[in-house]
């Protein structure tokens, strides 16, 4: 969907799925949790903005306010003209509806967030704009920056595990006892 990326349109897509692998009857519904990094890291912010029903999330490397992202990464240039419909400062209800900080006033699932402090794709400013503005909500999050770290955080094995256990550790935070 051309100028839908990060979207309730491109949430309609997804969420369906969730539904459909439910209907199967092999998963908790009271345990369903959504992570991402990147790409996967807008959808997850974006997804919590519009539903409660994930215990808690990891999102990883967000895009969370499309205005500031466009004009302080090093892929702005380039996702201008192919994910929307002109600059910034000519469309900006545009870019600020398709911003996960748009919906911040939804947001009630306890929120991780990781991102690597050298990442230019992904700022970490736009990591840290999503982290305030859930403390500000009162909204359990924590924020883990990864030193020396850019977009590819897993590049290194230590990290890749450390992403893993910090995720893994949140999600078992939040995850419902079922009593035998």
């Amino acid at each position: 969907m051309k100028y839908k990326y990060s979207s309730k349109e491109d949430f309609s897509d997804h969420d369906p799925v969730v539904d459909t692998i439910l209907a199967l009857g092999f998963i908790d519904e009271k345990n369903l949790f959504i992570a991402g990094g990147s790409a996967v890291g807008i959808a997850t912010a974006y997804a919590i903005s519009l539903t409660d029903r994930f215990s808690a999330t990891v999102v990883v490397k967000p895009v969370i306010n499309w205005l500031s992202k466009v004009l302080t990464a090093d892929s702005g240039l380039g996702q201008i003209p192919t994910q929307f419909p002109g600059m910034p400062w000519e469309h900006v209800e545009y870019y600020w509806k398709r911003s996960p900080m748009s919906l911040i006033g939804n947001v009630t699932t306890p929120t991780m967030l990781i991102t690597g402090e050298e990442d230019l794709p992904t700022p970490m400013a736009q990591t840290e704009q999503f982290y305030q503005a859930l403390k500000l909500r009162r909204v359990d999050t924590v924020l883990v920056k990864v030193p020396g770290s850019s977009h590819g955080i897993t590049g290194k094995p230590s990290r890749m595990i450390t992403k893993i256990e910090h995720s893994l550790a949140w999600f078992e935070k939040y995850k419902t006892k079922i009593a035998n």
